[in-house]
């Protein structure tokens, strides 16, 4: 249902008394009230409808124990009983039993810290020896990319510095060459032009 604030529903009124009228409005909130008693005994009962067909499928006892495991104080409060119950009797069995097996666990328990540092050190040195290879790699990176650098600097520094070249010898002269010599050609007698008639 919308939340509806008492002036809001006061300008409803209002309007409803306006744009209806007087003598029909009792009517219509009557027919009102009938249609929202329907919807909500129409929700109740299909309420009540799923509720009977999770009973009868156990459904309420599965979520009974779902939230039962889901509960951590109540999980956690069996823990420890479990936990206490356990240590208290333990010691009420006798001494002798747990001395023993505090000398058999620490036993294991060096053994296991033997093979735990065992484990870190060579897990170090190939970190070390990794960390060497990769700073070689990183060096020798580097070095190229120095090279690789400085090369067309050198190279522009050839080319803006003067050339030393050997003395220019003067060039030769060049004489023209020689035409071969035309043919001679008789000139043809003229013709009178037609413009001299």
């Amino acid at each position: 249902m919308p939340n509806l604030s008492w002036m809001e529903m006061l300008v409803v009124g209002i309007v409803a008394l306006i744009v209806i009228g007087p003598k029909d409005l009792p009517n219509l909130f009557r027919q009102v009230g009938q249609f929202v008693g329907k919807a909500k005994g129409m929700a109740r009962e299909f309420s009540s409808a799923m509720n009977a067909a999770a009973d009868e499928t156990g459904m309420k006892d599965i979520n009974k124990t779902i939230k039962a495991a889901a509960n951590p104080q109540k999980f956690g409060v069996d823990k420890i009983r479990e936990a206490s119950q356990g240590a208290v009797k333990s010691t009420l069995k006798g001494g002798g039993e747990t001395e023993a097996l505090k000398s058999k666990l620490s036993d294991e328990r060096a053994a296991n810290a033997e093979k735990i540092n065992k484990a870190m050190a060579k897990a170090a040195e190939d970190r070390m020896a990794s960390e060497k290879a990769q700073a070689a790699t990183e060096a020798a990176s580097a070095a190229k990319f120095e090279a690789a650098k400085a090369a067309p600097k050198k190279a522009a520094a050839k080319k803006s510095a003067p050339k030393k070249t050997a003395a220019k010898k003067p060039a030769a002269k060049k004489t023209p060459a020689k035409k071969p010599a035309a043919k001679k050609t008789t000139p043809k007698a003229k013709t009178p032009s037609k413009d001299a008639k």
